[in-house]
This record gives structure tokens, sequence and C-alpha cells, in this order.
């Protein structure tokens, strides 16, 4: 398998590493000094900096097939250089790049530093463009301008500073600002600081020169964010993950949206748009478009999903004020413990402010294309969001016992799937939650599926059906998201086969990640006092469910009491605020307890 090898030592650095772990495969984290304290699991740290032959060697020589630039955007000679040795080995290469505010008209921007020393007029000058620019500002203090230079309070920038010509008494650490009637800063990005910088400058009252960050060569592929670097290593890579991730429903009907919009606004029809996602960075999604829509296909990428290959459209149509609106194939809320009331079409919270932001976007960016201010709600558009295949796909998810009618919702956090089923699922149960306890019921009857929730239905026939919610495997997930919406009393119903793994500790009980513990059910089988003629059966047994048949009637009793008793020691410090009922069930549907 071919590997990444990764230019870091920044935000933009950590946020790449959190992204290749989860692949589970090798990948090398380059800095130029070491210094950047990271932790690696799967990736190797390397240090010392690079030129074209160092690191054309060093990528054959460990089969790199792709190239990470997260350095900082003013590594003006590694961005070319990893260019250079991309271009000439034929590799893909990937800009991580920063997330960047507009340009504040308030600031003065230049080209460079040339252009800034043309450009500053000042007495006193705070510098807070790092040690690497000492030398290149020396021709301000030749013109009078006293300059302080800001840097990182660490033996090694001290020492690069004196090499430069620096003395202490121009010098200052972060986070200390000294006297100065002006700032030169350079375009840092979010990450780096440079809107908490202007803000202090602002406050300070001093005059702003920013430097612009250099352009990087078009050789690269381009992402801002950990998201987009995963989808674009995914494309550039495809066998570096094993599992390929996806897009929410909130994400393809924006990007469905944001073509619309694009349309009515400048009568453009672009294969790809982008869309900003929830955490600020940008992707860029496929769409394609109808005769007065857009629309988009859902890509559930690895994970299990029945919206997998839908359409998402959208319809944009002027309007006095922003609206979101659910047509054909959008579910309509009938039970309350929503974001939204009974009614209203089952767009959730996220995915609304993300059509919001990006129209939002779209038309500050076009403002004479709409007569109407863009100020506030007054937005000017209304987004009609359709499903054609929904009402149909709706009746595979959990849609009909959340009490969402017509048909799917249109969901999504982060914007993104990642293809982890249990990702999709915990936040089914999240929402099975909530509506539980909307619902007013006593209790919150917790069960593994279709099977045991029919015991446990007959158990309690007195609850309505949204108190019964599944957690499949994933026990210890729901118990916690029951202690975070304070449910007061949760039963939780089990087999057997589950049981034995829970009462081990094992908080997820799916297959393949735990099996049957002989050992551990032989123990349980002591303590309850079981003839050794009944333990020794427990060799030939396949499934758990067989003890059902070996257990004798008088010692069942026991057993039972021993399995539950196990399973209690384990759930319940994950409800320290609610009471917790545990029911074993059998496979005839006789329930066993404390």
């Amino acid at each position: 398998m071919k590997r990444i090898l990764v230019f870091g030592g920044t935000t933009e650095g950590r946020k790449a590493i959190e992204a290749l772990e989860e692949a589970g495969n090798t990948f090398y984290y380059s800095t130029k000094t070491g210094e950047q304290e990271v932790s690696l699991h799967h990736g190797v740290a390397i240090s010392g900096a690079m030129d074209a032959a160092a690191m054309t060697t060093f990528c054959q020589a460990h089969e790199v097939g792709l190239l990470v630039d997260a350095a900082h955007p003013f590594a003006e000679v590694l961005h070319q250089t990893v260019a250079k040795v991309a271009e000439s080995m034929g590799i893909p290469a990937i800009r991580f790049e920063r997330i960047f505010p507009p340009h504040d008209p308030d600031i003065v921007w230049c080209d460079d530093f040339d252009d800034a020393i043309r450009k500053i007029d000042a007495r006193v000058l705070l510098a807070t463009t790092g040690v690497q620019s000492i030398n290149k500002l020396k021709p301000l203090e030749a013109k009078g301008v006293r300059i302080i230079h800001r840097i990182l309070n660490r033996e090694s920038s001290i020492h690069l500073a004196h090499e430069q010509g620096a003395t202490d008494e121009q010098l200052c650490f972060y986070p200390d600002t000294p006297n100065a009637d002006s700032v030169l800063m350079k375009e840092s990005g979010e990450s780096g600081g440079f809107l908490e910088k202007v803000e202090e400058a602002r406050r300070l009252g001093m005059k702003m020169y920013a430097i612009l960050r250099p352009d990087t060569p078009i050789v690269f592929h381009r992402v801002n964010g950990e998201h987009g670097l995963r989808r674009m290593v995914e494309k550039l890579l495809p066998d570096f993950y094993p599992l390929h991730s996806g897009l929410t429903t909130g994400t393809c009907a924006t990007a469905a949206a944001v073509a619309a919009t694009t349309r009515l606004l400048k009568g453009e029809t672009p294969s790809e748009v982008p869309v900003i996602l929830p955490n600020g960075e940008t992707i860029m999604v496929a769409v394609g478009y109808g005769e007065n829509d857009a629309y988009c296909i859902k890509e559930a990428g690895d994970d299990p999903d029945v919206t997998d290959g839908i359409e998402i459209r959208a319809k944009v149509e002027r309007a006095e004020q922003f609206e979101i609106v659910g047509g054909v194939g959008v579910g309509r809320f009938t039970l309350p413990g929503f974001d939204y009331p009974v009614g209203e079409a089952a767009i959730n919270k996220g995915p609304r402010q993300m059509l919001k932001n990006n129209i939002a976007f779209l038309l500050k960016n076009h403002p004479n294309s709409f007569p109407l201010p863009i100020m506030g709600e007054r937005l000017g558009v209304r987004v009609c969001i359709s499903v054609p295949q929904g009402e149909a796909i709706a009746q595979k998810t959990f849609n009909p016992r959340l009490g969402i009618e017509g048909g799917i919702s249109i969901i999504g956090v982060s914007g993104i799937v990642k293809p982890f089923s249990e990702e999709a699922f915990i936040e089914s149960i999240r929402k099975c939650m909530e509506v539980a306890k909307a619902s007013g019921t006593e209790r919150v009857v917790i069960h593994s599926g279709a099977k045991s929730a029919n015991f446990l239905q007959k158990h309690y026939p007195h609850l309505p059906q949204q108190a019964f919610v599944e957690y499949g495997n994933a026990i210890g997930a729901t118990l916690q998201i029951a202690n975070d919406l304070r449910i007061p009393h949760i039963v939780l119903g089990i087999m057997l086969g589950k049981a034995v793994k829970l009462a081990e500790g094992h908080l997820d009980t799916h297959s393949k990640k735990q099996t049957m513990n002989k050992a551990f059910i032989v123990q349980m089988l002591q303590e309850a006092g079981c003839a050794p003629q009944t333990i020794a059966k427990v060799k030939d047994i396949t499934l758990a469910r067989e003890l059902w048949g070996i257990i004798p009637s008088e010692q069942l009793k026991d057993f039972t009491h021993t399995v539950v008793s196990h399973c209690e020691q384990h759930c319940r410090p994950l409800l320290p605020c609610g009471n917790l009922t545990i029911l074993l069930i059998d496979d005839d549907g006789i329930i066993h307890s404390r």
C-alpha cells in the first residue's frame, strides 16, 4: 500500500494527523524542527528540512504515493519544493490550507515585505510576523521606525532573533503587547490567530498592516479542513482508508440549494459547487440540474444507508424573506421532541443553519442580484427541499417510529457521514430517546430488536410506542444518552446472548467486537451454585441461549440473578441520575429480574 507524507508543524498538521489516524495505516509526519508535540499511533514522526532531492529519496524509499502540505501559509520554499517533487514523481499533492476571513477594509494590505516597507507609516511598529522576518524589516529601522518583534518565548526563537540582529529591547513575547502605534501582521488565517490580532489592534487604536498570503502552486488539490482532507485522500489514494466517508442528507440538500441559487443569481450551472460545512471548512459537491431546480445524489460512502443514491432536490425562488420548506418526500413531524414543532418539515436544525449560511454567503457576494436588503433574516429567497423517492425510502428508516410521516428526514450535524454505522445508529437512538422523553412516558424501555421489543411491549402494555427504544448493540452509548437527557427510569430488556457479554463488561455487544466467553459463563454458573455436571455441558454449546436447556429449573433463578447482577454492576455507573431495571428475557418471552 502506498503511504502518505505530511508536512506539518501547524494546527492544520494536527488536524491532518487526527484524520489520517482513522485509517489505521502508516503515514509520515514531518516537521522542520521536531518541536511540535503530537500524539501518533499509526503515524511516524520525522524532523529536519528537506530539499527536493531529499524529499524525492524519502518518497522512493518509503513508497509514498501522496504528499500533504499542511505547513504554514508563508512556508513558500516548502510549498514550491512539495509541488516540484509531486510533478517530477507523478504523485498527487494536497494543500491543507487554513480558513481565511474576508479582507478587512480597515487593514492596509501589502503584497509582500517590500510592499509593506513602502506603505508603513509608523513611529513604533509591533511586528508579529515571526523571527524569520526580522532581517526583512531592517529597512524600516533605517527610516527611523522603532520595531518591536513579538515572538514565541522559547530558546530556539530567541537565539534565531539574536542571530538576525535583534536586541533584547526589541523583543517581546506572546501574549504581551507593547506600546506601539501600528502593527504588522501576516494573513495567517483563523487558526493562526489573525482575527484575535485584529481585534486587539483595533481595541488599542493601532493602525493595521497585513501581508497577503502567497499563492501556492496550481499542482495542489486544495482543502481547508479535516473532512475535506479525508475525502480528498479517499479520492487520490483510495486504498488508504478501508472505508470511505459520505455526505449527510443535510449537505446534499445544501449543495442542491447552492446550485439552484447560483443559477438564479448568475445563470451558471457548474457541475460542482462549494458547500460550507458547520465547522467552517468548504468542500466541493457534485450537482445536477432540472428544468427549474437543482439536485444532488446522496452519497453514503461505505456506510450502510438506505438513502444512498437517491436524489435530493432544491428549488429556490425570490421571496420577501428567507424561508425553508419541505416538498415531496420530506417527512413532517407529528410528535413533539424535535427541534421544530409538530407539522413542520423534518429538516433538522443543523441542515437549516447550513442552508441559511451558504445561501447568505452567495447573496452577500452578489447583492445587486436581489432588490431586497440582505440584512438579518431578510435573505430574500424561499428554498423548497424535496426527495422524489423519500416516502418509499422512509419506510426502511426509524422515521415511522419517531412520528415522522410522509418522507425522510434531512439531517446531519457535521455534514459528513463517517463510514461507521454505529455513528448514524447512535444518533438515531438519541433522537428516539428525545421523542420518548417528550411523550411523557413514566419510563423508557430499551431493547435489542424486534423480538425483545415484542415481549417487552406485552410486559408493559400501558406504555406508548414511543417509550420503546432499540439499542441494537450499543448498550453503553444508549445509557449515556439516557443520563444526558435526565430520563428518570430506564428499563433495559436483554436476551441471554447479549447478556453474557454485558455481564462481563462489554457495553457494545456486537459479534464483530465481542464473542461469547465460555470461561466467564462457567464462572457465573459456579457463582450461582450450579452442579459440576451442569457446568461441564458448557463446553459443547455454540450459542448462549442453549443455556436455557442446560440449567435445571431449580437453579435457574440463582443463575439469572447472577447474570443480572453482573450486568447491573457495569450499567449502573452510566446512569447515576436515574433508576435502572434490568430484565433478562428467555426465548419464550419469560422475563427474569433480580
